[in-house]
């Protein structure tokens, strides 16, 4: 239950929150996959694992100076990774708790992948393990998802669904190209922000101005701004790269003091300007989201609009600026693209788009759980390329869709209940 103050300078949201029983399907289900991921763990890699062989693991590049560095019985551990998800499994299944669910099925991923990583690093053509470049790649892999995903939040926690995050990174990757190859990284960071927030513009116009559909002027704008940057791509781009596609990459920048730091240093503080602006942003986000009045209005707009327009909030101006920011948010997102591979190409996002978007639901519309998810994304896409060249025996693609089955659970209620903001689609007419 959700109530709001009669003043706007003393606007208040108290919530009453009762959490569910477990239904017996996300009691049994969840047990049950615990206990399929546990025996597959210790039949894969400990009964036919490397016996006899050491996993070796460090934290850094393999010449880099003091690197923390140890050795562990692949085998072994895979056994007690195993027998410990299968213990969660039953535990999950004699004493469920919702608020535990998260946690417990996070512990028995965990488990599965450290068994992997030790698999994989007991084969004898593989040297070891480094664990912060696969962190490191996580983390490259997912910045624009999770700025695609922080689009989402600033959008639909204002009530307005925006299923065109793809076309505004697309849109914001063309545009950082094009000016970025004139002007420089600066400027095209710039274009990339202003190509996102025009895409962001009119989805206002026609979500909350004429009333359209909001999925299906989302798929609109995808196919548009599709289209419209193939076309430029093909009509100059394309023909002359040398002056119009061609832009500069992104040097990494160590932060002093923050990037001599083991571990964390090189993972956090020795990387691209975009990267830092994702940290602030995500920061920025969550705080403006439940820290300030414009973040309670925004909750209150995509919650209750009649309400909050009673107590003196703008709703329609609000949700217009939100949805133009979250634009800008995804447009520099696509310009990470850019910068990274140095040329535009068509469709050159790769549905990060929807993946910022099942992100997003993943995360259940919070800047934190978007982050998460997206991260989740993007560690599976660095398992994957690292199986792929490491590991041909287990098929990449199914390391790589697991991401995606835990979002299909999700939606589907596995992991509890997942409800959008209550006026999120709705829109709202003035009386």
């Amino acid at each position: 239950m959700t109530t709001l103050a009669q003043s706007p300078d003393e606007l208040t949201v108290e919530h009453k929150v009762t959490r569910a029983p477990v239904s017996p399907a996300q009691r049994y289900a969840g047990s049950v996959s615990l206990l399929v991921l546990g025996l597959v763990t210790i039949w894969r890699f400990g009964i036919d694992g490397h016996h006899d062989q050491r996993a070796s693991i460090r934290f850094g590049a393999l010449n880099a100076a003091h690197v923390p560095h140890f050795t562990v019985p692949a085998a072994p551990v895979a056994w007690v990774a195993g027998v410990l998800t299968i213990v969660l499994g039953i535990i999950w299944v004699v004493v469920p708790r919702r608020r535990l669910f998260g946690l417990v099925m996070g512990l028995g991923v965990g488990l599965f992948v450290v068994a992997l990583l030790c698999w994989l690093a007991s084969a004898s053509s593989f040297v070891s393990v480094d664990v912060v470049g696969l962190l490191t790649s996580t983390i490259g892999y997912s910045v624009p998802l999770i700025l695609g995903a922080l689009c989402g939040v600033m959008c639909e926690r204002s009530g307005v669904i925006n299923i065109a995050i793809e076309g505004q990174m697309l849109a914001g990757a063309w545009a950082a190209a094009l000016i970025g190859t004139v002007l420089g990284v600066t400027a095209g960071m710039l274009a990339g922000a202003l190509a996102g927030a025009l895409i962001g513009w009119l989805l206002a116009v026609f979500a909350i101005r004429y009333l359209v559909n909001q999925v299906v002027l989302g798929v609109v704008l995808n196919v548009f701004a599709a289209g419209l940057t193939g076309f430029f791509y093909d009509a100059f781009m394309q023909t002359n790269p040398e002056k119009w596609n061609q832009p500069p990459l992104l040097d990494p920048v160590k932060i002093p003091g923050l990037g001599d730091i083991p571990v964390l240093g090189p993972l956090l503080f020795d990387t691209s300007v975009i990267v830092y602006l994702m940290y602030v942003l995500i920061v920025l986000v969550d705080i403006w989201l439940f820290r300030t009045r414009w973040g309670l209005r925004t909750r209150a707009v995509g919650e209750h609009p009649k309400a909050a327009d009673t107590v003196g909030i703008r709703v329609l101006a609000m949700r217009y600026r939100n949805v133009i920011i979250g634009g800008a948010i995804a447009g520099v997102g696509g310009s990470y693209f850019i910068f990274q591979v140095g040329q535009f190409q068509k469709n050159i996002t790769s549905g990060a788009g929807f993946i910022a978007l099942a992100a997003l639901i993943f995360g259940r519309w919070s800047p934190r759980g978007a982050v998460a998810a997206a991260l989740l994304f993007g560690f599976a896409s660095a398992m994957q390329n690292m199986l792929s060249i490491n590991a041909p025996s287990i098929p990449s693609n199914f390391v790589a869709m697991l991401p995606y089955l835990a979002t299909i659970l999700a939606v589907a209620g596995l992991v509890g209940k997942v409800r959008a903001p209550a006026a999120d689609g709705e829109p709202y007419v003035k009386e």
